[in-house]
């Protein structure tokens, strides 16, 4: 049998399959299709809520910084006023 032959009998099992299983193919491609672009607007939709926590948090800390007073920075250094006395050593050894 031809590859032409098998491609007939193929498409006339396809012709004889009944009006209902049609109905259950074309409803399922819907629901796959329905499916995927929810998917991707569900991780899009993540991303897009990631973003703006993050850029909320940034505007926020750059107002607090215009506006309020200075927040000393975490792990940052204190200056403290200190007197020290330079001792010069000579030949005493």
């Amino acid at each position: 049998m031809t590859s032409s032959g098998r491609d007939r009998q193929f498409f006339e099992i396809l012709a004889r399959l009944p009006a209902r299983v049609w109905l259950q193919a074309a409803l399922a491609l819907v629901g796959f299709a329905l499916l995927v672009f929810l998917g991707f607007a569900l991780i899009a939709g993540f991303a897009a809520l990631v973003v703006l926590l993050v850029l909320g948090y940034k505007a926020k800390a750059l107002l607090a910084s215009l506006f309020g007073k200075p927040r000393p920075r975490h792990g940052a250094a204190k200056v403290i006023d200190v007197q020290y006395e330079i001792i010069e050593r000579g030949k005493e050894r």
